[in-house]
């Protein structure tokens, strides 16, 4: 499937450049196989075949077993593997927000809870007090005895 891929970019890359492209142009190190990544940073990120794993779903996907036994047969399912030396153990979980959203999420959160500090803090309940509030107050009235007072 690979090898399909980069006949195909090798065909298109003949169309734009019907000259071909010049042996120091990456693109061409690339279609050639001839990448040298000595003194790049990339060049350290390489991995041989023989010291990789693949992980997905925090498993390692053993090698010579089926795909289809780890994921099931939905062909549709996408899959995102990530790549790690042998031996180093599953990658680590990447975060669900980035840090830009989540010190906008933490910034919101901590505005609602000072506004409900206020809100406790403001909270008068010196109307409970009132002579309107009371709930006997109508009863007082009918009977007559809503200006009576106790010593």
């Amino acid at each position: 499937m690979l090898s399909d891929v980069l006949d195909k970019l090798r065909g298109a890359v003949m169309i734009v450049y019907p000259m071909g492209l010049p042996k120091y142009e990456d693109v061409q190190a690339i279609l050639d196989d001839a990448e040298d990544l000595s003194g790049k940073q990339a060049g350290k990120e390489v991995i041989p075949v023989e010291q990789m794993q693949l992980w997905w779903a925090n498993k390692e996907l053993q090698r010579g077993r089926l795909l289809s036994e780890f994921i099931g047969r939905n062909e549709k399912t996408k899959i995102i593997c990530k790549v790690q030396r042998k031996g180093a153990g599953a990658p680590a979980r990447e975060p669900l927000y980035d840090e830009e959203t989540q010190k906008k999420m933490m910034a919101y959160a901590y505005k609602k809870q000072e506004e409900w500090k206020k809100l406790e803090e403001a909270e008068d309940e010196s109307y409970r007090n009132a002579a309107w509030a009371s709930s006997t107050a109508l009863k007082s009235q009918l009977q007559g005895t809503s200006h009576i007072a106790f010593k």
